[in-house]
C-alpha cells in the first residue's frame, strides 16, 4: 500500500484540473467577455499573465487542498463526501480569486461578473471532481477487491470480538480490514479467535506488535467489565500512527457521548488521536516549513559567525547531534551547534547544571539566547520536529520519567519542538526532578494546543531569545 504514490496521483490531477480550468477560463474571457466591452473580437492570446497564472493559481490551489486536509486518509474516501469537500472548497477559492484578480477585469456589465464568477467556479469544480471520483472510484474497488488492504489488530479475544471479527471479515464489500492477529486480554477465552486469526501476545507486548506488523488499524473489542484495561491501552495506541475503532456502550448511544460510523453491521466508533482541527493541523506544518525556511536563510550570517568562533575556541565539530524520541515514539536525530567541550559526556548521559565547566564560553552565551538550536530549523524542515511542542528527550531519561509519571508518553503524540510552553518556563532541564517539573506545562499545552497558543510561546521565546536569559 503506497501512500506516496496514491497522494502523488491526486497532486498531479489536481494540478492538470486547475490548469485546464484557468486555461478554458482565460480563453472564455477572450472570446466572450471582452469583446461585450471593446465591441470587436479580442485575438486570444496567451500572454506573460496567463503563463504566470497557469503556474501560480495551481499552486495555490494544492496548497488550500493540503490545509483543508484533502491529502490525509487517501484509502478512507467517501465519494458523497468528496463530492462536498470539493464543492465547498471550490466555492471557497473562487470567491478568493474572484475579488483578488477578476475584480478589475474589463467588462461590458454587471452580469459579465456573474458570468466570470460561475464560469470559473463550474470548469474548476467539473475538472477537479471529475479526475477525483476517477481516481478515489478504483481506489474504492481495489480495496472491495482486496487488493488493497490494512494491516488490522484485533484487542480482546471475547464474544464481541469474534463476532465483529465475523462480520467485518465476511462482507461481500469490505472495508480494507486485514486481521493479522489479536492481542489477548486476562479473564478472555482466546480460543474464540484464535481458531481464525493468530494471537501475536498480551498488552504488554502491544507496542512491539503494532511496530512489528506494521499495523494500521485497531480495534478495541473490550466487555464493559474489561473496561478498566481502556486507558492503558489507549496510552500506548493513541500515541502511534494508527486508526482506532471501538466498540461502544449502550450507554453511550443514549448519552450522545459518540457518533457511531457501521462498518458493514458492525456499529462501531472512531477513536480519533487528532488533537488539531485538521486545518489548524496543515496549517500549523505549513508554518513550521516556511518560517523555518525563512529563520534560516535570516540566521544564515549570525550562523557561520558561531560556526567560526566554534570551531577556533575549542577543539570539535561544529555540529552536536544526539539521538531523541520524537513523534510516536520514532527516534531521530537532532541537530544543534556545540556549546559543550567535545567528549563532554564520555558516553554517559549527563544533563547540564548551573556553572557547568563543560559548556563553552560561546556555548554559555549560546543556551541563554537559544542560538545554539539554529540548526533545528533543519530538524523541522524534514519533519522531525516543529518550531513549538514538546522538548524532546532522550530515551535514558525518558524511562526514568515514565516510571514516576506514566502519562508522559502521551506527549508523543505531537512533533516536538525547538520551544515549548515548558521551555519558555524552565529552559534547559538539569536533571529528571526539572523535566517532571517542566511536564505540566507541557501537558497543559497537549490539552490546549492551537495556532494561537504557538504563536503565543513563539513571542515569549523570541522575547528570552533577545534579552538573553535563558537557561
Amino acid at each position: 500500500m503506497n501512500n506516496s504514490g496514491q497522494v502523488a496521483k491526486y497532486l498531479i490531477f489536481d494540478f492538470i484540473a486547475a490548469a485546464i480550468s484557468w486555461t478554458l477560463f482565460f480563453v472564455y474571457r477572450k472570446a466572450v467577455i471582452e469583446p461585450q466591452r471593446f465591441g470587436i473580437d479580442i485575438p486570444i492570446e496567451f500572454t506573460s499573465r496567463y503563463y504566470l497564472g497557469l503556474l501560480v493559481i495551481p499552486l495555490v490551489w494544492l496548497t488550500a487542498y493540503y490545509i483543508t486536509g484533502f491529502y490525509k486518509n487517501i484509502y478512507h474516501r467517501s465519494r458523497l463526501l468528496e463530492l462536498g469537500q470539493t464543492f465547498i472548497t471550490t466555492l471557497v477559492g473562487v470567491v478568493v480569486i474572484f475579488f483578488t484578480l477578476i475584480l478589475d477585469d474589463f467588462i461590458g456589465s454587471y452580469k459579465n461578473y456573474y458570468q466570470l464568477f460561475f464560469t470559473l467556479f463550474v470548469l474548476h469544480f467539473s475538472f477537479t471532481y471529475f479526475f477525483r471520483l476517477i481516481i478515489t472510484t478504483q481506489t474504492i474497488h481495489k480495496i472491495h477487491k482486496r487488493k488493497i488492504g490494512f494491516n488490522t489488530l484485533m484487542i480482546g479475544s471475547n464474544e464481541n470480538a469474534l463476532k465483529v471479527y465475523k462480520e467485518m471479515n465476511s462482507q461481500f464489500r469490505p472495508a480494507g480490514n486485514k486481521f493479522v492477529g489479536f492481542v489477548g486480554i486476562e479473564n478472555n477465552n482466546d480460543a474464540l479467535l484464535s481458531d481464525y486469526i493468530p494471537k501475536l501476545g498480551g498488552i504488554s507486548d502491544l507496542i512491539n506488535i503494532l511496530e512489528s506488523q506494521d499495523i494500521k488499524e485497531v480495534v478495541i473489542a473490550l466487555e464493559t467489565v474489561e473496561h478498566e484495561r481502556l486507558s492503558e491501552i489507549l496510552t500506548i495506541v493513541e500515541n502511534r500512527q494508527v486508526t482506532i475503532w471501538g466498540i461502544p456502550d449502550l450507554y453511550d448511544f443514549l448519552s450522545g457521548m459518540v457518533k457511531t460510523n457501521t462498518i458493514y453491521g458492525s456499529p462501531l466508533i472512531k477513536i480519533s488521536n487528532g488533537l488539531m482541527p485538521g486545518w489548524q493541523e496543515n496549517t500549523k506544518r505549513l508554518l513550521d516549513v516556511s518560517l523555518s525556511i525563512i529563520a534560516s536563510i535570516i540566521f544564515l550570517p549570525v550562523f557561520v559567525v558561531l560556526a567560526i568562533i566554534i570551531k577556533a575556541t575549542s577543539k570539535g565539530p561544529i555540529f552536536y547531534k544526539q539521538e531523541r524520541v520524537g513523534r510516536f515514539g520514532k527516534s531521530f536525530y537532532i541537530f544543534k551547534l556545540r556549546s559543550m567541550f567535545a567528549n563532554a559526556e564520555n558516553g554517559t548521559p549527563a544533563l547540564s547544571i548551573e556553572n557547568d565547566t563543560r559548556i563553552t564560553r560561546i556555548g554559555n552565551f549560546m543556551r541563554k539566547t537559544h542560538l545554539d538550536e539554529i540548526p533545528q530549523f533543519f530538524n523541522v524542515i524534514i519533519g522531525d520536529m516543529s518550531l513549538v511542542g514538546p522538548r524532546p528527550e532522550r530515551r535514558y531519561y525518558i524511562d526514568q520519567i515514565v516510571k514516576r509519571a506514566p502519562h508522559y508518553t502521551h506527549l508523543h503524540k505531537l512533533r516536538p519542538g525547538i520551544t515549548s510552553w515548558g521551555q519558555v518556563k524552565y529552559g534547559y532541564a538539569s536533571d529528571v526532578d526539572e523535566m517532571l517539573e517542566r511536564l505540566p506545562y507541557d501537558m497543559m499545552y497537549l490539552k490546549n494546543i492551537s495556532l494561537y497558543i504557538d504563536f503565543k510561546i513563539l513571542i515569549y521565546t523570541l522575547m528570552v531569545s533577545f534579552k538573553g536569559n535563558g537557561k
